[in-house]
């Protein structure tokens, strides 16, 4: 099926076959902070700033809420200098494998966390294939999933 809807690329580990890309930010459970979809061909590092300047302070606590996570865990595809230097200069410590060193950083024991939130994501048949043609509709979708999982979550406590 040749899918031509809002916010789709060409894939280019599926045979170039048009489809989104989901981008998550995640807290060390694994609640999701914030949420970005993209086209299957944009490259990670173009939503991780943005995904850092989405993230809202947490109300309703005592004291001054947090505006930025302490620090940032990320895979290869986040390493760039310039986007290091702009995660130190909002105050966020970036934990990014370097590219072209050998794997085995340590950093998995952290990135299991962002893995099982992208599978509880999909999870949900509406979001692992895209059916909507409509960007907004799909968005609406995955935020309504997140919802969820953050609603799992607090049930727990």
């Amino acid at each position: 099926m040749l899918f031509e809807g809002g916010l789709t690329g060409p894939s280019p580990v599926d045979r170039a076959r048009r489809g989104s890309k989901h981008h998550l930010l995640v807290d060390a459970a694994g609640v999701p902070l914030a949420v970005a979809l993209t086209g299957g061909n944009r490259n990670d590092v173009t939503q991780l700033l943005p995904l850092v300047d989405g993230i809202t302070p947490v109300t309703g606590k005592v004291g001054r809420p947090r505006q930025r996570p302490d620090r940032i865990v990320a895979d290869r595809a986040y390493d760039h200098d310039s986007h290091r230097r702009e995660l130190w200069r909002r105050g966020v410590k970036p934990v990014i494998a370097h590219r072209g060193t050998e794997h085995g950083s340590g950093l998995g024991r952290w990135r299991w966390v962002v893995e099982r939130t992208f599978a509880w994501l999909h999870n949900y048949r509406r979001l692992r294939i895209r059916w909507e043609r409509d960007p907004v509709v799909h968005m609406a979708f995955l935020t309504l999933a997140c919802a969820l999982i953050c609603r799992r979550y607090l049930r727990e406590f």
